[in-house]
């Protein structure tokens, strides 16, 4: 049965090239996920920019798919207009597409170079304590099996030179090229890697199985396909997460029709081409990628519009905190209708604020992971709301202000800000801990349980008051704002007591419950502080804060 073992190694290639991805791009994320969503943020500028940052984040990320998520997920937050977008995920296909070529290419240095970054990635893993050095030897290590699999993918498919049956039933495919296109992108979506299926068309030509004109649908067909995960992995999104995998997909498969209907005079063409057979086929992927880009990135603003018809959600109303509503750039001329603009966004980035409370919660009583996704999303949208409030403040902060005016300009973006934070310790501390509570089955008592609803109804309180102390700047308001904040310490302090005084004697909670348990209240504490902030600036132009503390008003 020498043609079961071939496909058996065939298949383990395959499996050990896509674990080889899967672990890179883990490493990534974990050890540079924020800096890389930072560097494309940074280069969202216009569509050059745009999609300069996706060649080079898909490059280093070295997934496509992944990009894709990143990018509809930016877009579904209102962080990233569709055309941006588009140029994003063009330039992502284009990153992904030359490292599959370099790879392709150069899998004859697999040999030397696999076994090195396999060593150095499994010491630096091992040996590393530190959680970014860990990932950065989880990265080398992935990147050691992918070249160790170009290597076993070649080396299976050479006994299959000799395999006549095998010849015979690839020649018939590759004699039908719409049978071969249809192949190409199916291997692509069912691998989620156009690398893996690049490596096994390499592998064939190589091997004589196929020539160039019947390879040629079959590198098309996977350039179809290869956008179809992030299509699939996007289906419950929103419409705005949807419509940008579409449309990279009506990109690509345009170019891809296109390429099959001119498949015979092509294959003509690349035959006079004086470079060997495996190159040819890692250049046509990846010139594929960049005439796609060349050809739709002038036309994205159209092929955004056409899919963005078909894309709707006319079930759900907009969501009306999608994005900043108040700023108004024709109240620039009078600051103090200005000012209040601004005010009114921190109140609704507040609510904002609110919302990942309730949900990170929500994970906490329900044990449904999947819910903790929308936090992110609002996250990003509390990103947003910082960074239009600055740009619409410092507009204003051009004009001639008074004292007055400009100490409350001062007031609203230092807000702003404390929101921001809260909202990042939610979605980095405590989302995280609720994860871990999960994941590990760690069961609270039911003290814990209660105390930290007490907590959060408290934190509940302080977001409720923040309209009356920022928007009317009522005093009263801002003095409960304030007094929150104590109110909080002395609970915090009571049910830390409690807790440490019942782990003490009942020992009815493990040692990891305990610890998650103080670092949910301080996680808490971190964000009741940031939204009590608010009320200090009201009340010191009252003359009731002195130093740090309310003074006695009765």
């Amino acid at each position: 049965m020498p043609g079961t073992f071939v496909i058996i190694d065939l298949l383990g290639g395959i499996a050990l090239l896509l674990w080889g991805v899967r672990m890179v791009k883990t490493g990534i994320m974990r050890a540079f996920g924020d800096r890389l969503q930072l560097f494309l943020e940074q280069r969202l500028g216009n569509r050059l920019t745009a999609f300069g940052g996706g060649v080079v984040a898909t490059a280093i990320l070295g997934s496509a798919t992944a990009m894709a998520l990143i990018v509809s997920g930016l877009a579904a937050s209102g962080a990233i207009g569709a055309t941006t977008g588009l140029a994003v995920l063009l330039g992502a296909d284009v990153g992904s597409a030359l490292i599959s070529a370099v790879l392709a290419s150069g899998s004859s240095n697999a040999t030397a170079v696999a076994p090195v970054l396999l060593f150095v990635g499994y010491v630096t893993f091992a040996v590393a304590t530190e959680f970014r050095p860990k990932n950065i030897g989880r990265v080398l290590l992935g990147l050691g099996l992918m070249l160790l699999s170009l290597k076993l993918v070649v080396g299976a498919t050479a006994p299959l030179r000799e395999a006549s049956l095998f010849h015979e039933a690839l020649s018939a495919i590759a004699s039908e090229p719409v049978l071969g296109f249809l192949a190409g992108a199916v291997l692509a979506w069912l691998c989620h890697s156009t690398l893996a299926v690049v490596l096994l068309i390499s592998s064939f030509v190589l091997g004589g199985s196929l020539d160039m004109a019947g390879a040629l649908p079959f590198i098309l067909g996977l350039n179809f396909g290869g956008g179809l995960p992030a299509i699939t992995a996007t289906l419950d999104q929103p419409a705005a997460a949807r419509q940008l995998p579409i449309a990279n997909m009506v990109c690509r498969g345009l170019l891809a029709i296109a390429g099959l209907v001119a498949a015979r005079p092509l294959a003509g063409l690349l035959a006079a081409v004086p470079v060997d057979d495996l190159h040819v086929v890692a250049a046509i992927h990846a010139g594929f990628n960049i005439l796609a880009a060349a050809i739709f990135l002038p036309l994205a603003p159209v092929v955004v519009g056409l899919v963005g018809r078909f894309t709707r959600d006319p079930d759900q109303p907009e969501d009306a905190q999608a994005r900043p509503r108040y700023l108004d750039r024709t109240a620039l001329d009078t600051p103090a209708i200005a000012l209040s603009n601004a005010a009114m966004e921190t109140v609704r980035m507040s609510e904002l604020l609110a919302r990942m409370l309730a949900t990170a919660f929500q994970v906490l009583e329900t044990r449904r992971l999947e819910v903790l996704k929308e936090i992110a999303p609002i996250d990003a949208r509390l990103g947003n709301y910082l960074n239009a409030i600055h740009a619409y403040v410092g507009e204003l902060s051009q004009n001639q202000l008074s004292p007055e005016e400009s100490r409350r300009a001062f007031e609203i973006v230092l807000y702003a800000s404390n929101l921001e934070h809260a909202g990042d310790v939610i979605k980095l501390n405590l989302a995280d801990r609720i994860k871990s509570k999960v994941k590990q089955n760690v069961e609270f008592s039911n003290e814990q349980s209660k105390s930290l609803e007490a907590l959060m109804q408290l934190v509940n309180d302080c977001l409720r008051l923040v309209p009356g102390a920022v928007t009317s700047r009522d005093v009263e308001a801002a003095t409960r704002l304030a007094a929150h904040k104590d109110l909080f310490r002395k609970l915090e302090d009571q049910v830390i007591d409690d807790h440490l005084n019942q782990d003490a004697t009942a020992k009815r909670v493990s040692l990891r419950a305990s610890a998650l348990f103080v670092d949910l209240v301080r996680d808490l504490h971190r964000i009741n502080s940031h939204v009590a902030a608010a009320g200090y600036p009201v009340i010191q132009a009252a003359g009731l804060l002195n130093e740090t503390r309310l003074r006695e008003t009765g």
